[in-house]
């Protein structure tokens, strides 16, 4: 079955806000087995948004719609897409009753009358009930084809399809459809992929995609069948082999498992603590780190050390290792990284300093150079690396790779 998605929203096309409602239904969609060969985006124009419809509705058996439900001149989703298909507009008398209830629950003192709009539904069409809005989620049937409307905001879509419209598209499938994730980290995609060809050659039921991430690749397993237990049964081998091939690159097999939640649960099995050391990433170790319910039983403290004074503060860096290598350097980090564990009496800690730029590299130190650090059982590892991209990029890759490091460390020395 081939699904479609069209977004709505001029705001869409001039960059004002960005689109997550695509990749989450797309995601959505391709966990659920749905095949997708396109996606659009549309402004608020009568005549192009009918064009966009009537073409997705050729070419797919599902078009899921976003956007273009609210009260004002301009949300049209609906009146065109209904006129597309050929669906009257009627009031709908529960929409209606549910819209008025919405405002007296919200304490205002009287309904907008282009509020009301959004009681008109096509006739025909099965109501989804909005309870986090007042704009109804709709889903048109005809003719062989179907057309779900959803509202735009991601905090009324999101629980609207997790609720109410993917029951719907699973009674649509013929087949029952499971997938597995794997993570991985340390490897690029042309590298996992070259490790996994043989495998993607052969494929037919299961198949394997990858998709590449900042440090990260996550390879899925989607197999169809007539039942659960059977779809489950033609995953798991492949899964079991990918991970063989992978070994410790593979950080976790858990669809929501994200790699700092992998490194605190580490931390938690081998009764760790953890200090962070940062220089150029500026804390976003730390902030990725505390984001995980439950760091505060592993993390210790947090060292932002972004002059040279205060690695010599905080961290008991040398003044002739600075002086000597600069605080870009393998010899920096080192320090660093054994100074945050005295410091806090902690089992372990990562450090990073590096050159983000755009600013301050030279030949010798180019933009991107970033030395991290580990200290654990009294061994310290330094790994160099040489980012690529803006400054936030080598941030963020930086990042990744302390938090991979640090993993690598409590695996070498613990398990």
């Amino acid at each position: 079955m081939v699904a479609e998605l069209i977004s709505v929203g001029t705001e869409l096309l001039l960059g004002n806000i960005v689109n997550t409602n695509t990749q989450f239904l797309a995601e959505q969609c391709a966990l659920l087995g749905l095949s997708m060969y396109h996606q659009q985006v549309v402004g608020d124009n009568h005549d192009r948004l009918a064009a966009v419809i009537r073409q997705a509705l050729e070419r797919a058996d599902v078009v899921i719609l976003g956007g273009g439900l609210g009260p004002t001149e301009d949300d049209l989703t609906k009146e065109v897409c209904a006129e597309v298909m050929g669906f009257p507009l009627v009031e709908d008398a529960h929409t209606r009753e549910r819209i008025e209830q919405y405002f007296k629950n919200n304490i205002y003192k009287e309904i907008p009358d282009n509020n009301w709009k959004q009681a008109i539904v096509p006739q025909g069409a099965i109501v989804l009930d909005n309870d986090n809005g007042t704009a109804p989620g709709l889903i048109l049937e005809k003719d062989g084809k179907t057309a779900i409307l959803l509202p735009g905001p991601p905090g009324e879509l999101y629980p609207m399809f997790f609720c109410k419209v993917r029951p719907y598209l699973e009674k649509l499938q013929p087949e029952v459809i499971r997938s597995a994730m794997v993570k991985i980290c340390g490897m690029g995609e042309s590298q996992v992929e070259d490790r996994l060809l043989d495998l993607i050659d052969r494929q037919a039921n299961p198949t394997i995609a990858t998709y590449a991430k900042t440090g990260e690749v996550h390879i899925r397993v989607t197999a169809g069948a007539k039942d659960e237990e059977e779809a489950k049964k033609l995953v798991k081998p492949v899964v079991k082999e990918i991970r063989r091939r992978f070994g410790d690159y593979v950080y976790s097999v858990k669809e929501r498992e994200t790699l700092e939640e992998s490194v605190i649960r580490l931390l938690e099995k081998y009764e760790l603590t953890v200090t962070t050391a940062e220089s150029c990433t500026g804390g976003l170790l730390a902030g990725r780190l505390v984001n995980v319910p439950g760091a505060s039983e592993v993390f210790r403290e947090g060292f932002i050390t972004y002059s040279n004074k205060a690695k010599r503060k905080y961290l008991d860096v040398s003044k002739s290792t600075l002086k000597k290598y600069g605080a870009v350097s393998e010899q920096t980090a080192r320090e660093m990284a054994t100074g945050g564990v005295f410091a806090t009496d902690c089992d372990a800690c990562v450090a990073v300093t590096g050159i983000a730029g755009p600013d301050g590299g030279t030949e010798e130190k180019p933009v991107g150079l970033v030395y991290i650090a580990t200290y654990m059982k009294d061994k310290v590892h330094v790994e160099r690396c040489q980012f690529k991209g803006n400054r936030a990029k080598i941030r963020e890759q930086a990042v990744v790779k302390a938090l991979d490091l640090l993993r690598r460390s409590i695996l070498d020395n613990y398990r």
